[in-house]
Order: C-alpha cells, then sequence, then structure tokens
C-alpha cells in the first residue's frame, strides 16, 4: 500500500468517525432533558396510569402519582420513571403527586386504629397532627401540616414520601391541598405562614439536602400565598383547578379576575402557570385552552376523577 493510499482510507476514516460522532450528537439530543420553561403542554393523571401510553405522547410535562395504584406495592421504579423521560413521544419532565395538605387513607403510612369506626372522627390512638375526615373526599383527613409528626412523614427520613419520590427519579413534586391553611386560620391564624414554610422545607430538604438542586416544586391552588415573596422565590411555578369554569359551568367573572391577579404574580415573576380545568364540552374546553394561553399559561382540561389520558382534540401536545 502507498503513501496516496494510505491517505485516502484515513480520510475515508475520519469522514465515518465524523459521521458516527453526528449520529450520537443527534440520538441524544432527542432525548435530552427538557426545561421547565419549554414547557407548553403537560398531562395530569392520578389514576389507571399506562405509562407506556403517557410515554408514546408528546406531552412536555407529566404529572402522575409515585404509585401505580397509590399503595406501597405499586411503586413506580427509578427505571420505570427514567424510561418515561426518555420515551418514544420525546422528553419528558416526570414529577410526582403529593398532598400535603391532607392524609390519605390507603396511603403506606395510614394505620386502622387511627379511625376504627370510619366515623370521619380521629379516634384515641391516631397522631395529634390529625384532623377530621374531609367530607368532599372521603378517606382523605385534613391534618396540622405544622406540627413534626405530619412532617415525618413528607420529609426527612429514607422511609418518608419525599424520599420515595426521589428514590424514583421524579424530577419534582406536585403539592395538593395548599390551600389547607384556609380550613385552620379561624383557630391557628398562623396557619398560612405555616405553609408557606412547610413547602420552603419541602424544597430546602430535596435541593439542598438531597442535593437535587434542580428538583421542581409545584403547589396546587392556594394563589393567594402570592403575597409571601420568599414563597414566590422558592417554587417552579404553580398550578391552579377551576380557572374559568367548574365542571362545565363558567365561573363568575369576577371570580376569574380575582385569581387571574394572582396567578400572574407567579408568571410575572417567571414561574409556570399550569391551570386545570374539568371542563368535557368541545366549545368550552376551546374557549379555556384559548383565554388560557392568552394569558401565557398552560392549560389540560381533563376529567376531575383524574383517571384517564385525555388527549383534547384540536390541544393536541406536540
Amino acid at each position: 500500500m502507498d503513501d496516496e493510499e494510505r491517505i485516502f482510507k484515513m480520510r475515508k476514516y475520519i469522514i465515518l468517525l465524523f459521521l458516527l460522532v453526528l449520529l450520537g450528537c443527534h440520538k441524544r439530543k432527542n432525548f435530552q432533558f427538557i426545561s421547565l420553561k419549554d414547557v407548553n403542554d403537560f398531562v395530569y393523571q392520578l389514576q389507571n396510569i399506562d405509562l407506556e401510553r403517557i410515554g408514546n405522547t408528546a406531552f412536555d410535562l407529566v404529572i402522575i402519582d409515585y404509585s401505580q395504584d397509590g399503595s406501597e406495592e405499586m411503586r413506580f421504579s427509578s427505571e420505570e420513571i427514567e424510561a418515561l423521560k426518555n420515551s418514544p413521544g420525546g422528553p419528558k419532565i416526570v414529577i410526582a403527586y403529593m398532598s400535603i395538605g391532607e392524609a390519605e387513607n390507603y396511603r403506606w403510612y395510614w394505620k386502622e386504629e387511627w379511625d376504627v369506626n370510619h366515623d370521619g372522627i380521629p379516634d384515641s390512638l391516631a397522631p395529634s397532627w390529625l384532623g377530621p375526615e374531609n367530607p368532599e373526599w372521603p378517606g382523605n383527613y385534613k391534618v396540622r401540616y405544622w406540627e413534626d409528626g405530619w412532617k415525618s412523614i413528607i420529609y426527612g427520613s429514607p422511609n418518608s414520601y419525599l424520599d420515595k419520590i426521589i428514590e424514583a427519579n421524579f424530577d419534582g413534586v406536585y403539592l395538593d391541598i395548599i390551600d389547607a391553611y384556609g380550613y385552620w386560620l379561624p383557630e391557628r391564624p398562623t396557619a398560612e405562614r405555616e405553609m408557606v414554610d412547610f413547602v420552603k422545607e419541602i424544597a430546602h430538604y430535596a435541593r439542598v439536602i438531597k442535593d437535587k438542586p434542580n428538583f421542581i416544586v409545584i403547589p396546587q391552588n392556594g394563589e393567594k400565598l402570592s403575597a409571601y415573596e420568599d414563597y414566590v422565590a422558592v417554587i417552579s411555578g404553580i398550578g391552579r383547578e377551576d380557572v374559568w369554569y367548574n365542571g362545565n359551568t363558567p365561573n363568575p367573572p369576577e371570580e376569574v379576575s380575582e385569581v387571574i391577579t394572582y396567578l400572574d404574580i407567579f408568571k410575572n415573576a417567571g414561574k409556570k402557570v399550569l391551570v386545570i380545568d374539568y371542563v368535557r364540552e368541545k366549545d368550552l374546553i376551546d374557549d379555556f385552552y384559548s383565554k388560557a394561553i392568552s394569558k401565557g399559561y398552560v392549560p389540560y382540561a381533563t376529567t376531575r376523577d383524574l383517571d384517564s389520558l385525555i388527549i383534547n382534540p384540536g390541544h393536541e401536545p406536540d
């Protein structure tokens, strides 16, 4: 083999190597982490979760339970969540639902002795932090979320709720029953401030103690906490239900205007605003999406039971 032939083969090798590098970069790009600021659609489903079906959609953000059926036995594994993040439909941010303002009697932490006769009133063996059952959601009990006993269930140990979520490799949490402070305010004037502090503690634990600096924290409802600058600063965004519609019934304009005023405080602070209306009529769905998008919010119309993967015609994820 003469020098000219060797040079020619070397050039072919270099070109092939260059193409392989480009191909590798292209593949990695398809599975890159999407930024929360780039999210323009999301799905919210807590029951009948099918990770494969969700993975085949193009939703940017996925909000699901940490478990297939809410039980400890059916917890999603870190491998399953990682696969969902890098699924065929495109890269996804995946965050786990976590109720911090009410206890749920189907979770691993619940003890039957807390309400043996199921009358909704905690029995004598119940912890001091447990309050009465929410009559609108059987099986869900108010909690004195400022007490250490409840906080220890939510975060702080390998068996805590948040630690289970972090272990499963979720990108963050979607915190529910933030507005529980409203229930306790008449008897506890500090309830509002204590909810702000609770959310901040959760964020600090995940980002600092567990060394997850980009951990996403999005509370649902409780938009009046926008009055607390430290609260606005620490959260990644906010979710709000029933902004324009309550079911298929339009909300009063003055109520809508008030909610939007609060939500805009978060939006203007650079926080992602997610809005969920449980509206199921096509023309109303279209109206909801139009109004939300015009405000710079990210909308999702679904069923209130959150038991289905809903893709609304004309508003498919991209």
